[in-house]
C-alpha cells in the first residue's frame, strides 16, 4: 500500500527527540509520504529543514494559520510568507482560513488573510490546505467567490455536517479525514459511508487529535492504518482497495499540476 499523511506537523518540537524512529514507525506501517502544513513564517525553517532530511518524504506547504492572523502583524506575516512562496517549490498552500473558536474579534483580517492566500494559490497553481472551525458559512463564502478552474484543495480536520460536506464536494474540494472518526461520539462517522470515497483523503495532523485508543497521547503518522482500519469498517471495503483510491485522491490533488 502507498499510503500519504496529508497533514502532520512533524517538524514541532513534540518530535524534536525522535523524528527519525517516528518516520521509521511510519514506514513500517506503510505510510511514506509526510505533507507539513506551516502555521506562520516562522515554522518555515524547521519545514525545509525536515523537507531536506527526507527528500521525496516530506513535503512542505506554506501559509498563515488564521490562528496567527493579527492585526498588529498580518501585513508583515503576509509579506514574509508571499516572500518565500516565490522563493522555494512549496507543494501547497496552507494551512489557511478561519477559526471563530477561540478569537472572534479579528474576523475580517482572518477573512483578508484567507482571501489573499487564496489568489496566491490561484496564481501558482497550487492547492490550498484549509482550517475551517465554527466559520463554515464564511468560509464557503469566500471560496465561493474565489472559485475557479485553478482553486483547488482540502477540508482539514473535517467535522461538518453531510450538507457541508456536499457544498465541499461540489466546490471539487477533498474532505480530509482523520482520528476523530474514530472517537465514540463523532457524528461525521455516521454519515460518511454516503460520499464517495473519491471525495476523500487522510491525515494525522499529528501531535494532535490522536485516534481511539490513543487519544490524548501524542498522535504520529503510523496511527493513520488505525483511521484506514475505521474507514474499512465504514465503508465495507478493504483497506487495500481504500488506500488505492485515496493514493490517487493525493496523487491529484498534490502531486498533479493544473
Amino acid at each position: 500500500m502507498k499510503i500519504t499523511d496529508t497533514h502532520t506537523h512533524l517538524y514541532m518540537k513534540e518530535f524534536d527527540e525522535d523524528i527519525s524512529f517516528v518516520i521509521q514507525k511510519a514506514f513500517h506501517k506503510g505510510i511514506n509520504r509526510f505533507l507539513l502544513p506551516s502555521i506562520d513564517s516562522s515554522t518555515i525553517p524547521s519545514l525545509l529543514k525536515l523537507e531536506k532530511k527526507y527528500p521525496n518524504v516530506c513535503f512542505s506547504m506554506i501559509g498563515l494559520h488564521p490562528n496567527k492572523v493579527h492585526p498588529v502583524s498580518l501585513k508583515k506575516e503576509l509579506k514574509n510568507i508571499k516572500t518565500w512562496l516565490y522563493k522555494h517549490p512549496f507543494i501547497s498552500i496552507g494551512e489557511i482560513g478561519m477559526d471563530l473558536h477561540s478569537e472572534k474579534k479579528f474576523i475580517s483580517e482572518q477573512e483578508y488573510a484567507f482571501q489573499t492566500q487564496i489568489r496566491w494559490a490561484k496564481q501558482k497553481k497550487l492547492p490550498i490546505v484549509i482550517h475551517c472551525r465554527e466559520a463554515f458559512d464564511q468560509v464557503f463564502h469566500i471560496l465561493s467567490k474565489e472559485k475557479n478552474s485553478f482553486l483547488k484543495g482540502v477540508f482539514h480536520c473535517f467535522s461538518g455536517t453531510l450538507e457541508q460536506a456536499q457544498k465541499i464536494i461540489d466546490l471539487e474540494m477533498k474532505l480530509g479525514i482523520g482520528g476523530m472518526i474514530t472517537f465514540k461520539k463523532n457524528h461525521v462517522s455516521q454519515f460518511l459511508h454516503k460520499i464517495c470515497l473519491n471525495h476523500i483523503i487522510l491525515e494525522t495532523d499529528s501531535p494532535y487529535l490522536a485516534p481511539h485508543p490513543f487519544r490524548g497521547k501524542r498522535n504520529e503518522p503510523k496511527n493513520l492504518r488505525i483511521i484506514l482500519e475505521k474507514l474499512s469498517q465504514i465503508y465495507s471495503v478493504s483497506e487495500e482497495k481504500i488506500s488505492d483510491i485515496i493514493h490517487l485522491n493525493v496523487e491529484k490533488l498534490f502531486f498533479t499540476p493544473f
